[in-house]
């Protein structure tokens, strides 16, 4: 089954949306490095990604050396972002990041990547969720201040959506 290394701000976006349970449900894996996950994600939230099946992953020297040096290079990515990165590099797996300067380090690197647009595309695609939940969780996302998804690509999908 594919592996999806996560940031967190995609998995904020999907409890925004409340879709987290049926994200999960997905023919992937998640997981996110270890870091991340103890500086983001731990705690009651945490704790729910786990209990859907988020996996934990420790990076190897090799990989810690990768997210050192992608620091050093980039200093507006954050600590766990690199490790994110670094992780998904090395073991050829797709990363799920919002993040702007994360995006654009993938595609220098032709890393696969993708954002919560496409999560949202999968579950409809694959008749997972009714449109209708599809257009509540993604204009709730959409509605929160800090929001940095394409306007215009969220309209195109809420369009979609509505039907």
């Amino acid at each position: 089954m594919p592996v999806l290394v996560s940031d967190t701000s995609v998995l904020i976006d999907l409890e925004r949306g409340r879709l987290l349970e049926e994200v999960f449900g997905l023919p992937f894996e998640f997981a996110a490095p270890d870091l991340l996950y103890a500086r983001e994600l731990a705690g009651d939230f945490g704790d729910q990604l786990m209990a859907l099946g988020l996996r934990v992953e420790t990076l190897s020297p090799a990989e810690l050396a990768r997210a050192t040096t992608v620091r050093r290079q980039n200093t507006t990515l954050s600590t766990p972002d690199t490790f994110a990165f670094a992780i998904a590099e090395s073991r050829r797996w797709t990363l799920l990041t919002g993040d702007r300067g994360l995006r654009e380090l993938a595609l220098a690197e032709k890393i696969e990547m993708h954002g919560v647009l496409w999560l949202f595309d999968q579950l409809a695609d694959g008749n997972q969720v009714r449109f209708d939940r599809l257009h509540d969780g993604l204009s709730r996302i959409f509605a929160h201040p800090r929001c940095r998804l394409p306007a215009h690509e969220v309209r195109r999908r809420v369009t979609r959506f509505s039907g």
